[in-house]
């Protein structure tokens, strides 16, 4: 029987590949995010033609309490209910604390970490009438470990993994479980389009980029697929993971081991 899942943030890169992963499992999909109208439909589209699962976008802002709710109640309303949520909507800034804009702190810490809050508020409910539910967050290596210049994405992504396992402990006799994986550098569209001007900027190849820069802290020296994180979420939704909850999955070539 197809499941009904929200994943935010998921019109491009990371979230995408997880609706794509769980459109091929036959599936229905919220997805949400921004993007050109045109981008968007093509999304939807894109995954929809991966299954058999029916695929609806949600245009609700990640800082605003209340579209998130009409996101969460879509989805019930939409499918007749909703069994699994993957938080995974984010933004950056990296700058010295001493110079990081108020507002942007601002900006990432209710995007990376109170609208999860949100999402899971609205969505409990639902899953404790059906009695089955799963949470996944995605959180990052920088929810375990810190990088500097990166003061509130760290703090968000800390707060996230927190989050996680409050909720997963309280749940935890509901037949909910709610985990976290942990990705280290993805190769997405976002970050591709970074490689040509930092190699012009620091006078190096786009190869010595890759694995000097920003795999630095990758032992592996190769970034991870969003196939691979997608395939971690598949599992953490199954039945197979009843019993994994309140934890976190790594996938980060070994950042975190060091």
């Amino acid at each position: 029987m197809a499941r009904t899942v929200v994943v935010t943030g998921s019109t491009s890169g990371i979230g995408l590949g997880i609706a794509e992963g769980f459109a091929k499992a036959g599936d229905n999909l919220v997805i949400n995010g921004f993007g050109s109208e045109e981008a968007i439909n093509q999304a939807v589209e894109s995954v929809g033609s991966l299954g058999e699962g029916s695929v609806i976008y949600h245009p609700a802002d990640m800082t605003k309490p209340d579209e998130i709710a009409d996101l969460i109640a879509t989805a019930d309303q939409t499918f007749g209910g909703l069994d699994v949520l993957v938080n995974n909507a984010g933004v950056q800034h990296v700058s010295a604390i001493e110079d990081f804009p108020p507002e942007k702190w601002d900006q990432i810490i209710a995007i990376n970490l109170t609208s999860s809050f949100h999402t899971i508020h609205n969505a409990v409910p639902l899953m404790k009438k059906a009695g089955h539910g799963r949470i996944i967050n995605l959180v990052s290596a920088h929810g375990l470990v810190a990088s500097p210049f990166k003061s509130a994405y760290v703090a968000a992504k800390h707060g996230m993994m927190g989050l996680t396992k409050t909720v997963a402990l309280e749940l935890a006799r509901h037949n909910i479980t709610v985990n976290a994986i942990c990705p280290g550098y993805v190769l997405t569209p976002l970050v591709q389009k970074q490689i040509p001007d930092t190699a012009k900027a620091r006078g190096l190849t786009e190869e010595q980029v890759k694995t000097d820069v920003l795999l630095a802290a990758q032992p592996t020296k190769q970034f991870v697929t969003v196939e691979q994180i997608a395939a971690a979420a598949l599992y953490l939704a199954s039945d197979a993971a009843s019993q994994v909850t309140g934890t976190h999955i790594s996938i980060d070539g070994g950042w975190t081991a060091q």
